[in-house]
């Protein structure tokens, strides 16, 4: 098959994207006249008719509802490569979070990273999923749990402290961890550890399942500090809480806390050769008091 000229291609997308030649003329800076002769030249070389053609619009047949589908995702492509390419020229970082670590911790601190990263610009995605890299969306993820994809720069982000923590009126009635046996219990689902890994941490057989269940951990930490129970989460997702003295930690130095590494900073090693995914990392590290990143 004959390559077809992109400007073809271009004028085609348009004309179909607009309902006229003339509009689309317009927008690429060319007569309807050129437009047409484009379109018909395309036409030509697929021997389709692609348009169904009035006086004053076009409207395209069935070929060319199916050719515009591929070209305008080809074109949506094209794009966003660019844009890609030509940001991250500049200090773009494109950064995946885990929605509980975005919400809780990195959000709050977004305006002193860029203080102290001028001109960093951010696009900041949350979601559960992992993202796997291999269309280039993302320049790095934060991610909970173990990533899951080889061949990964991976940055263990230091261990977390995870223990119950209630509103201070609900902190006067648990004295020791068997108070929590009667108390409302509330449940993170996703959570890595829950409730009965810390009942059994401090050799108590845990209780039958009750209480308020959310699968995020922002939320159970919202639902604690407005007093609906005692959550188990951790100490790092609910500073700015446990700070302002909405929640407290009712057993701390009485009970055993469970201590594990959550979140990891990954990115693909072609990923380190941008100055924006080095600066993040460095900053992040020193957000959490750990050691720089060898990358």
């Amino acid at each position: 098959m004959r390559r077809l000229p992109l400007s073809a291609l271009q004028a085609f997308e348009a004309a179909a994207r607009t309902g006229s030649f003339r509009a689309a003329g317009e927008e690429l800076g060319i007569s309807p006249s050129a437009i047409s002769h484009a379109v018909r030249k395309l036409e030509i070389l697929m021997g389709a008719a692609l348009f169904e053609r009035q006086s004053r619009a076009v409207h395209l047949n069935v070929a060319g509802e199916a050719l515009l589908r591929h070209v305008a995702a080809g074109f949506d492509e094209m794009r966003q490569g660019i844009e890609t390419v030509g940001a991250r020229s500049g200090n773009l970082l494109r950064l995946h979070c885990a929605p509980s670590m975005a919400a809780q911790w990195l959000l709050p601190r977004l305006r002193d990273l860029l203080a102290k990263q001028p001109g960093l610009e951010v696009r900041l995605a949350a979601g559960v999923d992992y993202p796997q890299f291999e269309h280039d969306e993302f320049d790095a993820d934060i991610c909970y749990g173990p990533p899951r994809q080889e061949g990964l720069i991976v940055i263990p982000l230091g261990e977390e402290t995870v223990t119950p923590l209630c509103a201070p009126e609900l902190a006067a009635q648990i004295g020791s961890p068997k108070d929590l046996l009667g108390a409302k219990l509330i449940e993170s689902d996703n959570k890595r550890v829950r409730w009965t890994s810390w009942f059994g941490a401090n050799d108590i057989t845990p209780p039958a399942p009750r209480g308020s269940r959310f699968d995020r951990s922002f939320m159970a930490i919202a639902a604690a500090a407005d007093g609906l129970g005692i959550a188990l989460e951790s100490t790092r997702l609910a500073e700015r809480e446990i700070a302002d003295g909405r929640l407290v930690a009712p057993l701390a130095g009485r009970a055993q806390d469970v201590r594990y590494a959550g979140h990891y900073l990954v990115f693909p090693r072609v990923a380190k050769a941008r100055r924006s995914v080095r600066m993040f990392a460095q900053w992040l590290t020193q957000e959490l008091k750990l050691p720089a990143p060898k990358i």
